[in-house]
């Protein structure tokens, strides 16, 4: 079983401070950050540019982020992703024209390489390109804002994903994004789930170190009942 990870998605954060907001998750228990990239055209949201990650890079943050560029098109953002302080690139597969080209691309920059899967798009195009990954992020609500509801046939997509990974023979992380709560870590965690992105449960909450640490302790109470 791959190490289980929480990513707190700093789109629900406080922008006003930000590198203070990532220290604090970070301090708590976080494993590393999730950052939202959108263009106002492939999503209905404008959030963050190169700028703010190397920003984030420059304030001593040097926790893994992996970089969820919802952009359309997205080839020419890559590089500059990279060079800002990307540790992994996940991209839609619709917003590029050639996507195995696009996958070498944010490999050959130097990051791991992880597609984004929409709640209403098929995973059939996995078998084309599981060699390519390391990572497969499930979407769990439409990309674009946060605080929406989990949508429930979430649970059957990560299932239908893990038993590709499985027949890949490659070990490939399963992340799901998307108006999750403590309610749904322990049935995400029996499917398979490793990487679980948390933006609203955990930046709304007046306590972070709370928060964190009941989804923390919920992982280690799972692991030791299958050990």
């Amino acid at each position: 079983m791959n190490k289980v990870l929480l990513s707190p998605s700093i789109l629900s954060a406080n922008f006003c401070i930000l590198g203070k907001e990532i220290k604090n998750v970070l301090k708590f228990g976080a494993d590393m950050i999730h950052f939202d990239v959108m263009d106002n055209h492939y999503v209905p949201n404008l959030t963050f540019g190169p700028m703010v990650l190397k920003s984030i890079r420059d304030y001593n943050i040097s926790s893994p982020i992996d970089v969820h560029i919802m952009a359309k098109p997205v080839d020419s953002l890559i590089p500059l992703f990279a060079k800002s302080g990307a540790s992994i690139i996940t991209i839609h597969p619709e917003s590029t024209y050639h996507l195995n080209r696009t996958l070498d691309l944010i490999k050959e920059n130097g990051c791991k390489v992880g597609v984004a899967i929409n709640p209403a798009i098929s995973i059939d195009f996995l078998d084309d390109i599981i060699d390519k990954l390391d990572i497969i992020l499930i979407m769990s609500v439409d990309p674009g804002f946060s605080n929406q509801k989990f949508i429930s046939n979430t649970y059957k997509k990560v299932q239908a994903v893990k038993k590709k990974i499985l027949r890949s023979n490659r070990n490939i992380s399963i992340s799901v994004d998307g108006g999750i709560k403590f309610c749904h870590i322990y049935p995400l965690l029996k499917l398979g789930v490793n990487i679980f992105v948390i933006g609203s449960y955990i930046f709304r909450n007046s306590s972070y170190k709370s928060v964190i640490h009941k989804i923390k302790n919920s992982i280690i109470d799972f692991k030791n009942l299958v050990v």
